[in-house]
């Protein structure tokens, strides 16, 4: 499936015949808790009002001399105004690269740097670190605020031509959970797919034209959200409801009163909503399916038993988009064996043992993926920006090597391991990060667990966990009562190799803006914790049973 000669060629070029179309129909629902957040008036903006004012920033950015070849940074959060510009923009073929506002000193400086930006357009708070940012960059942009005209720049003019769908639209930075992010070039034809793709997707996610209202707590700076979520509603002409961030007790209610149809997730959100009291009101909403990845395995069906509808698991990357989305839209999903369903037959697939051979059913190996067709990259990222190395590696024997584990069922379904660098190597034995972590949060006490490897003299590495719990732990004593209960809870669950050798109660593990672990950061927690007083040594309950 690829788009049509007469598809839009541009995500402008989408949005305005959409806006054509339903041009009364709402696009954005900003609804009051959202509202409040950023300090603007709660509303649902017509595709028509949308439309007014990305043609007003159009052309004041056309006067300031943007076009072809240029970037334009967005730190704009999830308001309405990411998206005036980035339209704005878009149709004068300029891309954009969305910034988190999570980022630091040391990160800003790296992206500054290396994407080439032109400008950034942020909210007035952020000003201050992203230009303290460029200074020692070494970069001179201006930085303004969304509602101000435009700042001219000094760039080189743009490139002449027209914006096409193989055009730059975006730059997306990949999470960096375990290593510095890399930039992901990606043309309009990347956005445009993504929207087609999941209207046709059909099944347990089929849309229907002009009247869907997908939920996303989801950034904008995530793939996710800007190109699955907001080009699948631009695409049919629904309504986007982006939330600030995602908030476990407030959420029904979001859901709720914004008449949400779709939800997406990620991560940890539906264990958290699982932590919640029951409620007769757990079904009492309009969501016909939730969209996204990650759902504890243990979670999975009893989430959809109590609240009434399916948590559609798929797999994605941003380097892929599209072009290689996989879903479980179809039965059977086989729920709670981490099943994100199987490949369409716009998609090739191989699953490569560690030899380089294909990997037996059931057997687990990296995930290799490409677009069937004469396109093998069609709906991909084009590259890696500046870094042709690293993008030649990805594609290396002519497919994209996505660093992820599944195995294969004997239905052809695909199954999550874990991602090839999470994985523990503990006497020979591999060991799932992932695996661990959605076992430990199925116990009562743990509101949170993360795993990481540590160096064992004679294992090589062993297993630690850092657990953050529903209730403070009371002393020492509490707490080494504890690690033992959970260790137990894991031999009678796991083999007694993956249960934690190490625990740690920490008041937090570091996350990404999407509740990823950041791996990176994670090891640098358990290399400063282990071997101190907050290390509890739980090898001795590390035991064979005999058969």
């Amino acid at each position: 499936m690829q788009l049509q000669a007469d598809a839009p060629t541009t995500v402008f070029d989408a949005f305005a015949r959409t806006a054509e179309r339903y041009s009364h129909r709402p696009f954005l629902a900003m609804i009051p808790e959202t509202a409040a957040t950023y300090g603007i008036t709660p509303a649902e903006i017509t595709y028509d009002s949308a439309m007014q004012d990305v043609g007003r920033l159009r052309e004041a950015y056309r006067t300031k001399g943007y076009g072809h070849a240029h970037r334009v940074g967005l730190l704009l959060e999830s308001r309405p105004e990411f998206f005036w510009h980035w339209l704005a923009l878009n149709a004068l073929g300029v891309s954009v690269v969305p910034i988190s506002r999570d980022l630091r000193s040391t990160e800003l400086e790296y992206l500054i740097a290396h994407s080439e930006l032109v400008a950034i357009v942020a909210i007035e708070s952020m000003h201050p670190g992203l230009l303290a940012a460029a200074d020692a960059a070494g970069v001179s942009l201006p930085v303004v605020a969304p509602t101000a005209d435009p700042a001219g720049i000094t760039m080189p003019a743009p490139v002449r031509g027209a914006s096409g769908r193989g055009s730059e639209c975006a730059l997306l930075y990949t999470s960096g959970t375990t290593g510095k992010a890399k930039g992901c070039v990606l043309p309009n034809e990347y956005f445009l797919y993504a929207g087609q793709w999941y209207a046709a997707a059909g099944g347990l996610i089929s849309l229907n034209d002009g009247t869907e209202r997908m939920l996303t707590p989801l950034p904008f700076f995530h793939m996710n959200a800007i190109a699955f979520s907001a080009m699948a509603m631009i695409v049919t002409g629904g309504c986007l409801i982006p939330l600030d961030r995602f908030h476990p007790r407030t959420w029904w209610a979001a859901v709720k009163d914004s008449r949400a149809t779709i939800v997406h997730y990620l991560g940890v959100m539906p264990s958290m909503l699982m932590g919640a009291a029951e409620s007769a009101d757990d079904k009492t909403h309009s969501v016909r399916f939730g969209f996204g990845a990650g759902v504890d395995r243990g979670l999975h069906q009893p989430f959809e038993t109590r609240f009434g509808f399916p948590l559609i698991e798929a797999w994605s990357m941003t380097e892929t988009g599209a072009g290689a989305v996989i879903v479980a839209n179809r039965e059977p999903r086989h729920v709670g064996t981490s099943c994100f369903g199987r490949p369409g037959c716009e998609l090739d697939v191989k699953v490569i043992a560690d030899d380089g051979s294909e990997a037996a059913t059931d057997q687990p190996g990296q995930l290799l993926v490409r677009h069937a067709g004469a396109d093998r990259r069609y709906g991909f990222f084009r590259e890696y920006l500046n870094q042709p190395e690293a993008t030649a590696a990805a594609w290396s024997t002519g497919w994209f090597h996505t660093g992820d584990v599944v195995q294969r069922g004997v239905d052809g379904s695909l199954h999550f391991i874990d991602r090839r660098k999470n994985v523990i190597r503990r006497s020979g034995e591999n060991i799932s990060a992932v695996e661990v972590e959605s076992v430990l949060m199925q116990h009562p006490a743990v509101r949170y667990a993360a795993i990481a490897p540590t160096p064992d003299t004679v294992r090589g590495d062993e297993v630690f966990a850092c657990v953050v719990t529903n209730d403070p732990v009371a002393d020492d004593a509490a707490a080494k009562k504890l690690a033992a209960e959970l260790v137990s809870w894991c031999l009678s669950r796991l083999a007694y190799y993956k249960a934690p050798g190490y625990i740690a109660f920490v008041a937090a593990v570091p996350l990404t803006s999407t509740q990823k672990i950041q791996r990176s950061n994670l090891g640098d927690m358990v290399a400063a914790t282990c071997g101190t007083d907050a290390c509890i040594d739980t090898r001795a309950m590390k035991k064979r049973v005999p058969a």
